[in-house]
């Protein structure tokens, strides 16, 4: 069962609304082992309109159209099911009454434009849940039971997942024919590029591609890492789980040394975690960096258990003064150490961590834009430093310096 998801509105095409609406139809579509290739967003026109459903049933079974289901004249997804089905609009009058109901049960008088909201293609049927105004819509096409078929429901998102859980995703597992799970599992990486990692992973991909199942995707994250995601289907849960396992058992040899973290955990919680675990405390110096590192470590939940505070040294004359730096406008690993050592000394930390460097947008001082100078230092253990150069903006710069030293904090401690 091939399903399509098209969000009909102009506002989205403008941004002024972000389409948050079909990534979530996706979601629930995999979780409940439904195919979907394509999503579309299309604006306020008929003659589009129409052509993208019908581009969309033609390589798909099942369309769900979210969206243009309102009173105004610009609501336009009732007329164009309508008119692709080649049928009439007709009154449901229960679907009216019920409008006039909700409108009634607020103290205010219903605008005749409403009743628009109670037209129904012949031959549709009006999705049961109808949280709102608008009511949805299941509209087959061709043979009701057999054939494909059109949702229709509102772009208001808490209307839309009431009927999509409520009667859509029972109704497309029923017209399937053959339940199927899909699960996927994410491998957080960090340590090389991309395009390296696409080329350490290029046979195994090779060979996934010839088998179908499971598969392998990318995605670069920024400060989330750089994700691997495996995704498999079967017929249960036990099914997806166990190709899931046996493909991290391939992937582990390749890239398991890369690996920090899995699903939803990021680099942060898991650095919390492992000092918690071992009973260390943490404090943070950061120049470059601006106190993102401290602010993505604060976020954590009982981070506070572990995390002392942080220094910002945005003028070298702080880090000299807080932290006991003799030259804090160097940018170099030298000037990382005494930022890590000067702030776990002051806090009475187990461990300090600094960054220093040029976050752009030119050189300072001969010193290039994206030059990330790294320390960690751990009482008694003296220090280990490390400088990268690393792209982008100056955000991505303070973001990449922040999951670079935190993967550093994080190799330090479990090499003990």
């Amino acid at each position: 069962m091939r399903v399509e998801v098209v969000a009909v509105g102009t506002e989205l095409l403008l941004g002024q609304i972000v389409d948050t609406n079909s990534s979530w139809i996706g979601e629930q579509l995999a979780m409940a082992g439904l195919d979907s290739f394509y999503q579309t967003k299309v604006g306020d026109n008929p003659e589009r309109i129409r052509a993208v459903i019908s581009q969309a049933l033609d390589r798909s079974d099942a369309v769900i159209c979210c969206g243009g289901l309102g009173p105004t004249q610009d609501d336009l997804t009732r007329e164009v099911i309508a008119d692709l089905l080649g049928v009439e609009l007709v009154m449901d009058d229960a679907i009216a009454e019920r409008i006039r109901n909700m409108f009634a049960s607020r103290g205010r008088e219903m605008p005749e434009n409403n009743l628009r909201q109670a037209m129904v293609p012949v031959g549709c049927s009006p999705i049961p849940q109808q949280p709102g105004t608008a009511p949805g819509l299941v509209c087959p096409v061709g043979d009701p039971v057999t054939g494909k078929v059109i949702y229709a429901v509102p772009g208001v998102p808490y209307e839309m997942k009431e009927m999509v859980n409520g009667t859509i995703l029972g109704d497309l597992i029923a017209r399937s024919g053959e339940p199927a799970v899909i699960r996927s599992r994410v491998l957080r990486t960090w340590g090389t590029s991309e395009s390296a990692l696409a080329e350490i992973l290029a046979d195994r991909i090779d060979e996934l591609d010839a088998i179908g199942n499971p598969t392998l995707a990318f995605l670069a994250s920024g400060v989330e890492g750089l994700k691997v995601r495996i995704t498999a289907k079967a017929v249960d849960e036990e099914g997806t789980a166990a190709i899931i396992a046996a493909e991290e058992k391939v992937l582990e040899p390749l890239i398991g040394h890369l690996v920090f973290a899995y699903d939803d955990d990021n680099m942060e919680s898991v650095v919390v975690d492992l000092l918690r675990s071992r009973g260390l405390t943490l404090a943070v110096a950061e120049s470059l960096s601006g106190g993102y590192i401290t602010g993505r470590l604060a976020a954590v939940a009982d981070s506070a258990e572990v995390l002392l505070g942080g220094v910002v040294a945005g003028q070298p004359a702080i880090a000299e003064r807080l932290l006991g730096v003799a030259d804090g406008a160097a940018v170099n690993e030298e000037t990382a150490v005494a930022m890590a050592d000067g702030v776990r000394e002051a806090m009475g930390a187990d461990i300090g961590i600094a960054t220093v460097g040029v976050g752009g947008p030119g050189d300072l001082d001969g010193v290039p834009a994206g030059t990330s100078c790294l320390a960690v230092s751990a009482a008694g253990s003296g220090a280990v430093a490390t400088t990268v150069r690393l792209p982008g903006d100056r955000e991505r710069i303070r973001q990449f310096s922040a999951i670079t030293l935190l993967d550093l904090l994080r190799r330090v401690l479990l090499d003990g």
